[in-house]
């Protein structure tokens, strides 16, 4: 009877349901995990048996995942190996180009597909007067080859991970044609790159050139390895639980949810609350896969990304690409021609400003392509207008800091009280809510920026930390756009994530109820956990470097209690519901 039990067990391990994919905090992963660690010692020796082994279970990963998408998975991974194979051999640069065009133009189709489908409709919609329903020609055709309705037509469904290993295999592909790596022979060693199953589904992005001559070496595994691989798990476990689960499921979705609901100041705390949700949760999604890596002799790098636009140095044909694409989003997301107009008007300006300027055309373009990069990486998250809203604003604040670190202190002090005026104008004239928002935050800025031209003896002033907060505040605000967009159907998002944005704008704006102290202590809880997550986040790197290193040189018995009683307090935090990672829906 337990024999029977322990087969049906591993039968649910190792079988598709969609409504239990193997996520890092269930016991089912960790189960999956142990068997895939103990096939993995037995030909840990031999290496491309070794590299085939991880690739058929990386696999077997991702179909418990997504199920069928393991196919998509496989066309991308065939798709790329071939035509590296091409681009290596041969000679004249022009025919290389070509089939690193070819690549590129496949891997974006398949993701473009699956990710802005909706998103071409509107276009399409909104430029001919015409209603476009979407449907999932893939799932027909797939349909119709194999007989039977697996997928459903009505609707376009973004498999997990997709746009972390597209990236990944463009990577491979760009190092190959620049010549930085040769391209893997062994098509199972290439399948294992791409599939590798502790980051597959939502990073961190690795370059092809750190990772493939990872696939040849001998294994190694010390000591220190070994204490700080599970340190890593352990560390974020407990981020992605304690901290990023809690806090949402406690407070922030219940905001995000309604925000007419609660005060000005619960939407404001939950804003501040999301910023460190999201870091523990992609933080300790990329710890966890570190560590697991590690156990296995892998070395994971931080995330990988570049758009070549031309850097500080000029501007290229992708710059005017994208300001043309970008322009033409934003009249399609807005719905407005005059905001996507001035939004053209304002690049072209900046464009005749650099020409006009020989002097400052490399800083000038060097903001241009920073800013397109953060527009696009907006996009990259989600074809809604709050989410090139969230780009823009972080683009817009990285460019005001070089402006306001070059800046002369007479300057910053007034340039950001006449803005504050401005608003404090706009308040008196048009009291709309977004406005005090506004003025709270620049009359911030300006008392910091007079305190600091006057050289006073305010020093957390101009300290570090306050140079924190402010970014802090000001990142915490973007979020805003970020947050009101995720967890949404593609087919709506626009139109609910700008409603949930203004809602929450309306009751921050707006005059609050005086019970502030109260709505703390009753959300205690919630409120120490965030501060305590907040000091562990701001302790010094070098603190930090020496815990790890403390916790790797335990003894064996010690390490093993340690580990234990980490266990049961992280598990004194689990919810019932299930709370993917966020960035799977990416």
């Amino acid at each position: 009877m337990n024999y029977e039990l322990f087969i049906a067990y591993l039968r649910d391990v190792f079988s598709f349901d969609e409504n239990s994919p193997l996520l890092f905090t269930q016991m089912h992963f960790w189960v999956f995990f142990c068997i895939v660690f103990a096939g993995f010692a037995l030909m840990q020796k031999r290496t491309h048996l070794r590299n085939a082994y991880l690739m058929a279970v990386s696999l077997l990963f991702y179909y418990k995942t997504s199920g069928l998408f393991v196919g998509l998975l496989l066309l991308v991974t065939c798709s790329d190996f071939l035509i590296a194979q091409r681009i290596y051999a041969l000679k004249e640069r022009w025919k290389k180009r070509l089939w690193l065009t070819l690549s590129v133009t496949l891997d974006l189709g398949i993701l473009c597909y699956f990710k802005y489908s909706y998103f071409f409709a509107d276009i399409i919609g909104q430029i001919f007067g015409i209603h476009i329903e979407v449907r999932n020609i893939a799932a027909e055709w797939f349909n119709t080859a194999t007989g039977a309705p697996v997928f459903s037509v009505d609707r376009i469904i973004l498999p997990v991970g997709i746009s972390f290993y597209t990236f990944q295999v463009i990577s491979y592909t760009a190092d190959v044609y620049r010549g930085l790596i040769k391209p893997v022979r062994n098509i199972l060693d290439f399948g294992f790159y791409v599939s590798f199953f502790p980051q597959l589904v939502a990073g961190p992005i690795v370059k092809a050139s750190d990772f493939i001559p990872q696939l040849y070496r001998r294994y190694f595994l010390s000591r220190r390895m070994f204490g700080l691989a599970i340190f890593m798990i352990l560390g974020g476990l407990a981020k992605k639980i304690i901290l990023s689960d809690y806090l949402a499921l406690n407070f922030i979705d219940r905001v995000f949810a309604n925000p007419m609901l609660f005060t000005g100041f619960e939407n404001l705390a939950a804003l501040f609350l999301y910023s460190l949700q999201v870091y523990a949760d992609f933080s300790g999604y990329t710890d966890i896969a570190i560590g697991l890596s590690l156990l296995m002799s892998f070395h994971l790098l931080q995330n990988y990304l570049y758009i070549p636009l031309g850097g500080n140095r000029n501007i290229t044909f992708g710059t005017y690409f994208w300001i043309a694409t970008l322009t033409l989003s934003a009249l399609i997301l807005s719905g407005n021609i005059w905001i996507a107009i001035g939004a053209l008007l304002l690049a072209l300006s900046v464009i005749l400003t650099a020409w006009r300027c020989p002097d400052r055309r490399k800083k000038i373009y060097a903001n241009l392509n920073s800013m397109i990069t953060m527009l696009l990486g907006g996009l990259w998250h989600g074809a809604s207008l709050n989410f090139l809203i969230w780009g823009g604003l972080n683009g817009l604040g990285m460019i005001v800091y070089k402006f306001w670190r070059d800046a002369n202190p007479w300057h910053r002090a007034f340039f950001t009280t006449a803005v504050t005026l401005g608003f404090w104008m706009l308040t008196i004239y048009q009291p709309a809510p977004l406005w005090r928002v506004f003025l709270c935050f620049t009359a911030f800025i300006a008392v910091s920026a007079w305190l600091r031209m006057l050289n006073t003896k305010w020093a957390p002033f101009n300290s570090r930390a306050w140079a924190i907060l402010v970014t802090f505040t000001f990142i915490s605000f973007t979020r805003l756009f970020f947050r009101s967009g995720s967890n949404l159907d593609p087919a709506t998002a626009n139109e609910e994530a700008w409603q949930t944005a203004s809602q929450m704008i309306t009751r921050i704006g707006s005059r609050w109820s005086g019970n502030e102290w109260e709505i703390m202590c009753n959300y205690r809880n919630v409120f120490i956990l965030f501060l305590l997550g907040m000091i562990i986040h701001w302790l010094p790197e070098d603190w930090k470097r020496r815990y790890r290193l403390a916790f790797a040189a335990l003894p064996l018995p010690v390490m093993s209690l340690v580990c234990i009683l980490a266990v049961l307090i992280i598990f004194q935090f689990v919810s019932a519901e299930m709370q993917p990672f966020i960035y799977f829906q990416f």
